[in-house]
């Protein structure tokens, strides 16, 4: 138990110090753009004084450590700032955006699951058949097509051919169930597809390599049938490659929704920061990537969780 306690301690401070750098560079990076931010504010004409003013007002003209100081102060506290653009608080920007990207990568990684288990363990049952070579070169196809391409193509298909889903928008759940599905399977579809391909030879590679396994051999050797050894004997220690990608992969997931929610007009968290930086929001910025970077550092932490739940030699420091 000790030890597992002194586990939990070192990677939850390593945790805080990827935050720590990730906001240091965050903050440095922005102060590195040109031009002034004042100026952008009270657009052209303006004069010193009233640049003076704002600048004051801002805080931009304290010097750059102090700045940051105060603002990794308020941040902890759970103060992320105000909006320069628009007034509204960082921290209700996020929470008013952050149920639409949810319900995206949610779906997404739900529906690239549907799409590659089956596929990944038929392909990796068959390697080197016919049907792992179609499997694998179809996914290596789809992975080559970038999330914009993938969408567009989407939207010609079943939006405007088929007319079976609106091309773009957002309808809250809560307005019209129906409507929110209907509008979001085209984006979580879109996402899905470029994360199913990386899952499904993953899978495919793992399960190949782990019916090669005795325990599998003796598994035949009791008479039980191929589906039930791929379900119960080989599907769980070949999903240690899968859950540790599907954890990097919210990185991933979180540049697809910048792209797909522009795309699909999602008013997600994706989007708030695209209209941030066009804004030269920098607050909203800041708020933005230290978020996006304190999800990413905890679901890590979930998926070393979940290591000792598939494999019990972890638990017990095997």
């Amino acid at each position: 138990m000790p030890t597992r306690i002194s586990n939990l301690a070192q990677r939850i401070g390593h945790l805080v110090a990827v935050l720590l750098l990730v906001s240091v560079a965050t903050f440095g990076m922005l102060e590195l753009l040109p031009g002034n931010l004042a100026y952008s504010i009270l657009g052209e004409g303006a004069q010193p004084e009233a640049i003076a003013r704002v600048e004051k007002e801002l805080g931009l003209d304290r010097p750059l450590p102090e700045r940051f100081l105060g603002w990794l102060g308020n941040a902890l506290a759970g103060d992320l700032g105000k909006s320069y653009a628009t007034g509204e608080t960082v921290s209700h920007a996020i929470a008013q955006r952050l149920p639409v990207s949810l319900q995206l990568m949610i779906a997404a990684q739900i529906l690239a699951l549907l799409l590659a288990l089956p596929l990944g363990l038929w392909a990796g049952y068959r390697e080197g058949g016919t049907i792992d070579r179609l499997i694998s070169g179809s996914a290596f196809g789809v992975l080559a097509v970038p999330h914009f391409v993938l969408g567009i193509v989407l939207i010609l298909l079943l939006a405007v051919w088929l007319r079976w889903l609106p091309a773009s928008g957002f309808v809250a759940f809560e307005t019209d169930p129906i409507g929110n599905i209907r509008s979001m399977i085209l984006p979580s579809l879109t996402l899905a597809l470029v994360e199913a391909p990386v899952y499904l030879r993953l899978l495919r590679s793992d399960v190949a390599s782990t019916l090669r396994e005795e325990f599998v051999v003796v598994a035949r050797a009791k008479g039980l049938s191929d589906w039930r050894i791929l379900l119960t004997h080989t599907l769980r220690p070949s999903s240690f490659s899968l859950v540790t990608v599907m954890g990097i992969n919210i990185g991933h997931l979180i540049g697809g929704t910048v792209i797909i929610e522009t795309l699909f007009a999602l008013p997600g968290i994706g989007r708030l920061l695209i209209e941030a930086i066009n804004t030269r929001d920098l607050m909203m910025v800041q708020g933005v990537v230290l978020f996006i970077a304190a999800a990413f550092v905890l679901v890590n932490l979930l998926v070393d969780t979940i290591y000792a739940v598939l494999d019990p030699r972890l638990r017990h420091g095997r």
